[in-house]
C-alpha cells in the first residue's frame, strides 16, 4: 500500500500570552504588559516566517488558552489549525507533537516561538537534512535548541532532560550518542529571551519593514 502521508508538517510552539507569564526573563528590564507584547509579536513573527517559507503546512501549539485573539492572527497568517499542547513536561508536549505529526507527514519540523532568525533558508535546511538523518537540530547560543526535525522519533531521546537550562542541547546529543542515533546539526540561533537579546531582534524587525 502507497504512503498516504504528506510531505513536510510545521509545527510551531507557542504560549498563550499573559502577563507576567511570558517573557518572564525580560522582567523587570521590561513591565510585565511590554514583555507580554514581545512575546506576541515574536510568536506572529514565527508564524509568518514559517507561513511564507511554503515549505509544508502549519500547525500551531498552544499550552494555554487556544481562544486567545493572537491565535486568529496566526491563522490569518497561515496557520492551518491551533490545538492545545498535552504532556507533563516539556519533553513529553514535544514527543507527542512530533509523533502525531509523524501518523500524517512524512517529516515534521517543530519549532519555538523566540527565534526569529529561522528563516526560509534555515527551515529548508532542516527539511532537505531529514533526507540524510532521521533527526535535525538546531542548537540555541543559550544552550537550548531552536528547531527539531524528525522523519521518525523515539521518546526516550527526550527523557530526563533538565528543560529551560543551559545544557538542555548538551544533554539531548548526549542522549542521542548513547542511543547510537544519528543526527544532523544546523547553524548555532540567538533567542530573544534576554534583555541581550532585544538589539538584535530589533535590527531584524526594522529590516523586514
Amino acid at each position: 500500500m502507497a504512503d498516504e502521508r504528506s510531505q513536510v508538517l510545521f509545527i510551531q510552539f507557542a504560549r498563550a500570552p499573559v502577563a507576567g507569564q511570558v517573557k518572564t526573563r525580560m522582567m523587570p528590564h521590561l513591565s510585565p504588559e511590554q514583555a507580554c507584547a514581545l512575546h506576541c509579536e515574536l510568536v506572529l513573527w514565527t508564524s509568518r516566517q514559517l507561513a511564507g517559507s511554503g515549505l509544508g503546512d502549519i500547525e500551531l501549539s498552544v499550552a494555554g488558552d487556544c481562544a486567545h485573539p493572537l491565535f486568529d492572527r496566526c491563522r490569518k497568517a497561515g496557520v492551518h489549525c491551533v490545538s492545545r499542547q498535552s504532556g507533563a513536561d516539556l519533553g513529553q508536549r514535544m514527543y507527542r507533537a512530533i509523533g502525531g505529526g509523524l501518523n500524517r507527514y512524512k517529516k515534521v519540523v517543530l519549532v519555538g516561538s523566540d527565534c526569529p532568525g529561522i528563516d526560509r533558508t534555515y527551515l529548508q535546511q532542516a527539511v532537505c537534512g531529514l533526507d540524510r538523518a532521521p533527526l535535525v537540530l538546531g542548537p540555541a547560543e543559550d544552550g537550548g535548541y531552536v528547531l527539531i526535525g524528525a522523519s521518525s522519533i523515539r521518546e526516550d531521546i527526550f527523557e530526563h532532560i533538565p528543560w529551560g537550562t543551559a545544557s538542555v542541547y548538551a544533554d539531548t546529543i548526549t542522549v542521542l550518542r548513547q542511543r547510537g542515533l544519528a543526527w544532523l546539526e544546523l547553524p548555532t540561533r540567538v533567542d530573544v529571551d534576554r534583555p541581550d537579546d532585544l538589539a538584535a531582534w530589533t535590527r531584524l524587525r526594522a529590516r523586514a519593514v
